[in-house]
C-alpha cells in the first residue's frame, strides 16, 4: 500500500486564479490536481492545513482521503477547502490511474461513450484572469488581443453573427453567451429597462435570424437578478429559442428557482458554484432543473463528481461539466463524462484551448467536428510540462513532505 508523502502546489503569474497541486506518492508516483479562482488562499490552506490532514494516508483510498479531508467548516459550498480538496481528489485519481497504468474513465467504471459533444462559452483569451472575478472588470476586453487568439466575447458583444459562422466552421454547433451583464451590474441586478433588455437580447436574434437551429443558443445570466427581472429576461429568452438559460437568479434561493420554472419553458440550468451532491440536492428537489452543472474543481473533485451525477441521475437530470479555468479540470471532465451515463455535455473555451492550455500541460483532450475525447495515456494522460515549472513568471512551488 502506497502512502501519500508529498504535496506540491504551483501558482502563475500569468494566471493568477489557477492553482496546480502534485501528489508524490511512497512508490513514486506523482498525480496532478488543479483548482481555480483565489489560488494564493486555497495555496496556503493546502500547506497549513490539508497537508497534515492528509499526508501519510493511503494514496489508492480516495475515499478515504475525501473522509479524513473533511473540515469542520467549509465542506459545502465551492469555498477555499472545497477547491482545495477537489484538487487533491483529482490528483489522487491520477495518480491511481498512473500506478495500475489505466486511464482514469476505465478506473471510474469503465466507458458508456468515447466522446462527447462540446458547446464553446464565447470567452476571450484575458476572461478571468483575475484578480477581479464575476464582474465586467474582468471580461478582459482592456488588454491587447494576438491576432491568432479567439475573441469571442469581444465577438459576441459586437459581430455575432460571424463567431456562429467561425465556430460551425470548428463543428460546434452550439455556444454560450452573456450579454446582461453590463445591465446586472449597473442596478446590481435589481432592474432591467426596456432599452437594456433589447440592447442584450440582439446577439441572439442576430444568430438565430441568420443560422436557425443551425445553432444552439444558451443565455448565462451568472446569478445575477432577482426573480422578477429574471422572469422579464427568461420569457424573452424563450421567445428566440434557447438551449438552456443558466443560473438565471441569485442562487441563495431554491423556491425561487422553482417558481420561475413554472413560468419559463427554456431548460434552466445551474450549479457550478454551489458546491457538491448535499447542495445541489436543495436545487433538484424543486424539480425545476434541466441541466446539472458541476465543476470538478471545485465541487470535490471526481469522487463527489460521481455523487453529484448519480444524484442527478435519481432526478432524471442530466449532467455537465464546467470548463472556464483550466486544462487539467477540462480534461478530468472529459474522463468523468466519459463514464457517466447521464452526462449531457462538455464545456469548453476556445480561446482558452487553443490560445494557452498547451503551454501548460504536456496533452490535451482531442476535439474534432465539435466532439472532445481523453488524451492517451494513464490517469489523466497529461502532466504539467517541465518548462512551465521553471518558468519565470511561475512565481510560486511550496511543498509539503514526510519521510
Amino acid at each position: 500500500m502506497s502512502t501519500i508523502t508529498e504535496l506540491i502546489t504551483y501558482r502563475s503569474e500569468e494566471h493568477p486564479n489557477l492553482l496546480w497541486l502534485e501528489v508524490n506518492t511512497k512508490d513514486g508516483v506523482t498525480g496532478l490536481g488543479e483548482t481555480f479562482f483565489a489560488a494564493e488562499a486555497v495555496e496556503a490552506y493546502i500547506h497549513s492545513n490539508l497537508a497534515p490532514m492528509v499526508l501519510g494516508l493511503p494514496a489508492e483510498d480516495i475515499e478515504l482521503v475525501h473522509h479524513k479531508s473533511r473540515p469542520y467548516v467549509g465542506f459545502v459550498g465551492a469555498g477555499m477547502e472545497l477547491r482545495a480538496r477537489s484538487a487533491l481528489d483529482i490528483a489522487l485519481w491520477d495518480a491511481l490511474g498512473k500506478s495500475v497504468n489505466l486511464p482514469l474513465s476505465i478506473l471510474l467504471g469503465g466507458r458508456i461513450r468515447h466522446q462527447i459533444p462540446v458547446y464553446n462559452t464565447c470567452a476571450g483569451n484575458r476572461y478571468v484572469r483575475g484578480p477581479k472575478v464575476g464582474s465586467t472588470d474582468n471580461f478582459g476586453l482592456d488588454k491587447p488581443v494576438k491576432q491568432e487568439e479567439f475573441d469571442d466575447l469581444n465577438s459576441f458583444l459586437n459581430d455575432p453573427v460571424s463567431l456562429a459562422a467561425s465556430l460551425l466552421e470548428m463543428g460546434i454547433d452550439s455556444m454560450k453567451i452573456w450579454p446582461f451583464d453590463y445591465a446586472a451590474e449597473a442596478t446590481q441586478g435589481q432592474f432591467i429597462g426596456p432599452s437594456e433588455l433589447a440592447k442584450a437580447l440582439k446577439p441572439f436574434e442576430l444568430i438565430k435570424k441568420k443560422y436557425g437551429d443551425k445553432m444552439q443558443l444558451s443565455a448565462e445570466l451568472h446569478g445575477m437578478w432577482n426573480l422578477p427581472e429574471s422572469l422579464i429576461i427568461c420569457q424573452a429568452l424563450d421567445e428566440i429559442g434557447m438551449r438552456w438559460i443558466e443560473d438565471p437568479v441569485f442562487l441563495t434561493n431554491a423556491d425561487g428557482v422553482r417558481e420561475l420554472k413554472r413560468a419559463v419553458r427554456s431548460r434552466i440550468a445551474l450549479g457550478e458554484t454551489r458546491g457538491g451532491a448535499d447542495d445541489f440536492k436543495i436545487f433538484l428537489d424543486t424539480g425545476a432543473l434541466g441541466l446539472l452543472i458541476l465543476d470538478l474543481g471545485w465541487c470535490g473533485g471526481l469522487t463527489e463528481a460521481r455523487r453529484c451525477a448519480a444524484l442527478a441521475g435519481a432526478y432524471q437530470t442530466p449532467v455537465a461539466a464546467h470548463d472556464c479555468n483550466g486544462p487539467v479540470v477540462l480534461t478530468a471532465s472529459v474522463h468523468f463524462c466519459q463514464s457517466t451515463k447521464n452526462a449531457y455535455v462538455q464545456e469548453i473555451v476556445r480561446a482558452f484551448y487553443y490560445g494557452w492550455y498547451d503551454e501548460i500541460v504536456t496533452q490535451l483532450p482531442p476535439i474534432k467536428e465539435g466532439k472532445i475525447t481523453v488524451p492517451e495515456g494513464p490517469g489523466l494522460g497529461l502532466e504539467l510540462l517541465d518548462d512551465f515549472k521553471k518558468r519565470k513568471s511561475t512565481f510560486s512551488r511550496k511543498s509539503n513532505k514526510i519521510g
